[in-house]
């Protein structure tokens, strides 16, 4: 009987997942590893200029501790971070439930209204609200004085209303963007669950409360950690707003945020070392918010 030969299975050298791996590496080292390296150095040194620097040990960060401007920045961002939250979120959950409804007519169409703010981008929208809230030019004014003839035309709200300003432009943008992740959520609800806690006598509220949110509690954990590691980043909305005023923190730094604190240490006066204590207390600060949500949704999944 002739026998079938058998084919040789042909080793690969040693150093060919290496090379697999070497592009990854070499991007991964270059633009990750080595800048966060060099930061974490850099926060304990001071820098003059851009070749001049001192070791001063943890000298960044107690001054830090005592900086007026860092705890202002820190309150607008939490402020800032607490409207995102509290009510940007309640508002896009409450958009994906009505979009969810098979009953409703042009679904289509309503989903890409409310998801069309966040296609325009953060420097648009920040040009936008500069003019649409604009003292005596703007739309906002212009608006109220002709359906109240006694509103001032001039009425300051880039001045005394900041943050709310920030909050509700920051709703616009991101309300569809975040009514996206749970209008996914709500379509992976299981109808027979539903239809169960109906027999059952629940009620509409009931119903949402003992059966959708527990359902769609991953998918809302993963939206309430992206919005507050976003909102603890914000820095473009009010740089651009505020620029063109010479003072891109607002009027009494009532728009400064930790990123832009950390800009204008950095690349305004100079003092990189100090701008890198502020980047590593803001990482510290997200990587605890997502330890501490990490935490709660492990209590919740294991009681």
């Amino acid at each position: 009987m002739r026998k079938t030969p058998r084919h040789s299975v042909r080793a690969h050298p040693a150093w060919a997942p290496w090379f697999f791996l070497a592009p990854f590496a070499i991007i991964f080292t270059s633009f990750v590893a080595w800048p966060l390296i060099r930061s974490l150095v850099l926060s304990f040194e001071q820098t003059y200029g851009p070749s001049t620097t001192e070791f001063v040990g943890l000298r960044n960060f107690s001054f830090l501790l005592r900086d007026p401007q860092f705890w202002k920045a820190l309150s607008n961002t939490v402020v800032f971070t607490l409207g995102s939250v509290f009510l940007q979120l309640p508002i896009a959950l409450g958009l994906a439930l009505l979009l969810n409804r098979p009953s409703l007519r042009g679904r289509s169409v309503f989903r890409l209204i409310f998801f069309a703010p966040s296609l325009v981008g953060l420097v648009f929208v920040a040009l936008l609200v500069a003019q649409v809230f604009d003292k005596r030019t703007g739309l906002v004014n212009l608006a109220l004085h002709a359906l109240i003839p006694s509103w001032n035309p001039d009425y300051p709200w880039l001045e005394e209303h900041v943050m709310t300003m920030l909050i509700l432009s920051a709703l616009w943008l991101y309300a569809g963007f975040n009514m996206v992740y749970f209008l996914a959520a709500l379509q992976n609800v299981s109808p027979e669950l539903l239809e169960a806690a109906s027999i059952d006598g629940a009620n509409r509220w009931q119903r949402f409360w003992h059966v959708t949110l527990p359902e769609i509690r991953p998918v809302s954990s993963l939206v309430v950690l992206l919005s507050v590691s976003g909102s603890f980043q914000l820095f473009e909305l009010p740089f651009i707003i505020f620029n063109a005023t010479g003072n891109p923190g607002g009027p009494n730094e009532s728009a400064l945020t930790i990123v832009m604190y950390l800009y204008q240490t950095g690349f305004l006066v100079g003092d990189l070392g100090y701008a890198s204590a502020i980047g590593w207390v803001l990482a510290l600060v997200l990587m605890s918010v997502a330890l501490f949500q990490r935490w709660l949704s492990r209590r919740e999944e294991h009681p």
